[in-house]
């Protein structure tokens, strides 16, 4: 799985990338078929100002879950549990037809 990282109006140091990276890769455990995982990160003016997208592509499907938070690492995190039960559901669904 390819994972690209996005980050829009700052510059995201090499612990946050490398954070995003670990729990993202995670995801590959759930549903092996997963091409590319685009994780967006930016800021908003709201109090919870860190925001992350992340989208999961695959076959057939684009899976996209968008949080956020007070800290990206929180933000990242509640994105890619919520990613995981996405993707275990679209892989039930697509093998249980």
């Amino acid at each position: 799985m390819e994972i690209k990282i996005k980050s829009l109006k700052f510059d995201a140091d090499a612990k946050l990338i490398a954070y995003v990276e670990k729990k993202v890769s995670k995801l590959e455990k759930f549903f092996d078929g997963i091409e590319t995982a685009d994780v967006t990160l930016s800021l908003l003016s709201e109090p919870d100002n860190k925001n992350v997208k992340i989208q999961a592509h695959i076959p057939g499907d684009d899976l996209v879950i968008e949080r956020s938070a007070k800290s990206f690492e929180e933000a990242v995190t509640e994105a890619a549990d919520l990613m995981k039960e996405k993707i275990v559901r679209a892989k039930e669904k697509k093998f249980d037809k």
